[in-house]
């Protein structure tokens, strides 16, 4: 880690590793989205430019706040312009890990990137945890999580059931 800042990843997953399907999650879980607003609330917010366009629609539709600090969108379109405040672009996986490693306002303890697969796959190498919800089930994903075999040291685990899924939440670091 470089300054002391920790990369945590947060994704749900189905039980084969898929997180999406046509561009959407294919479930609907309110704890699951709680978790992700409380884990986010005043840091900084890594994803990728399609993923961010979603939660931008998800609150513009709930009329909340987004929780994070201040996101950064990785999109190749170097002409993007994010339809929020507290939105900085970034046109590589690299460049927007430099940019939240650097003091802002405070230095970051931890910095948290939440898709999509595109940005999963090039930041896992750099992860140092991982904050998972596994739904039980086979949801026909068209997205899917790379492997995480090298996160084997489980800092917590909780079997939930709501809305009609059962699932669990899952943090996993490094052994």
């Amino acid at each position: 880690m470089i300054h002391n800042t920790k990369i945590s990843i947060i994704v749900a997953m189905d039980e084969k590793r898929g997180i999406g399907k046509d561009n959407k999650i294919p479930w609907h879980i309110k704890e699951d989205l709680v978790r992700l607003r409380n884990l986010t609330k005043d840091h900084v917010v890594i994803l990728g430019r399609k993923t961010y366009d979603s939660v931008v629609w998800y609150y513009n539709k709930s009329g909340r706040q987004m929780p994070g600090r201040l996101y950064k969108v990785i999109t190749r379109d170097k002409d993007y312009q994010p339809a929020k405040e507290k939105t900085v672009v970034a046109h590589s996986f690299a460049e927007a890990v430099s940019f939240a490693r650097r003091p802002l306002a405070k230095l970051e303890e931890e910095v948290f990137i939440i898709g999509g697969g595109q940005i999963y796959q090039q930041a896992l190498p750099f992860t140092d945890k991982l904050y998972l919800t596994i739904v039980e089930g086979d949801y026909n994903c068209d997205t899917f999580f790379p492997r995480f075999s090298e996160f084997k040291k489980v800092i917590h685990e909780e079997s939930k059931e709501s809305e009609g899924h059962r699932y669990k939440f899952l943090e996993l670091e490094r052994e």
